[in-house]
């Protein structure tokens, strides 16, 4: 099977589970910031090439704080893939958003402490532009995708809070992130969407709404038992929407994602290393001419 993903889905192993996934190949791909949380799943879906990407490993044993996100998203970048969905669980801070509804957030608030956040450091300095870390153009795609692939509730909008974990919220935190107007909670979005951008790529995130995190007196504290339930329920529907995204994806892009890094490096070019001209060849090669 030849050609590049048109789509990279990072989340869990029932993702590329499905029958209609065909001429499936299993790549190990080793990046300059190590290996990736798992090899790297390719097939075809409606005759197109997509790849996913198992975030907590296969098996889930790598807790959010230890995913290299780093490699995950570089290792999409080797394989060409300019469009990148996450299927996330997520927790609701607010009472519209029940358990077992789905959120295309198009806001993020990085709440996280001990994460690399950036490809750049030791001699290249990157300000990315993040005011609007979501791609508007995907997220409008995997919202209708979502809406014509089942009978779940649907919401487009809202800010996703990205904690540390592996731990759950406090209930002081939970009523906190409420008031701040936070309207899901998950560990994993941050730095991952930042490092998309960084390399240049679209992404969305398609959340699962397990549980009401801890706030909600009427119901449960969210526990692991929750969360998974949700998401097996919600596995068909989340299939169904990657096969009509799949569809509708265009190979041209129209929006700002592609040229994300065109005034953001800093550093004069005259003090860049050849090493790192090497290593950041893949994401500076359309700025570094000198």
């Amino acid at each position: 099977m030849t050609g590049k993903p048109i789509l990279g889905i990072i989340g869990g192993s029932g993702l590329y589970q499905f029958e209609s996934l065909a001429e499936v190949e299993t790549l190990e791909v080793d990046t300059p910031f190590g290996k990736p949380s798992s090899p790297i799943f390719t097939g075809l879906l409606a005759d197109r090439k997509v790849a996913f990407l198992a975030r907590h490993g296969i098996g889930h044993f790598i807790n959010p704080t230890e995913v290299n996100y780093r490699a995950n998203i570089y290792a999409f970048k080797m394989l060409g893939i300019q469009h990148v969905v996450s299927i996330s669980a997520c927790g609701s801070l607010r009472d519209d958003f029940a358990p077992g509804h789905i959120v295309i957030p198009d806001q993020l608030f990085d709440f996280t402490r001990s994460r690399a956040r950036s490809f750049f450091e030791n001699g290249i300095v990157a300000h990315i532009g993040t005011a609007n870390p979501y791609c508007t153009a995907l997220s409008n795609l995997v919202y209708q995708a979502v809406s014509a692939s089942g009978p779940v509730e649907v919401h487009k909008g809202g800010t996703l809070i990205t904690i540390e974990g592996p731990r759950f919220s406090t209930r002081a935190e939970s009523n906190l992130y409420r008031s701040w107007g936070m309207s899901i909670i998950g560990m994993t979005a941050s730095p991952e969407a930042f490092l998309a951008r960084e390399a240049e790529m679209c992404y969305s995130t398609m959340a699962h709404v397990t549980d009401y995190d801890v706030w909600h007196s009427a119901e449960e504290p969210v526990s692991v038992e929750m969360v998974v339930k949700t998401l097996m329920q919600n596995t068909a529907v989340a299939q169904k929407a990657i096969e009509q995204l799949v569809r509708v994806i265009d190979t041209e892009r129209h929006c700002d994602c592609e040229d994300a890094l065109a005034n953001a490096v800093i550093t004069n070019p005259a003090v860049i290393s050849e090493e790192n001209r090497q290593k950041y060849h893949l994401l500076l090669q359309k700025y570094l001419h000198q």
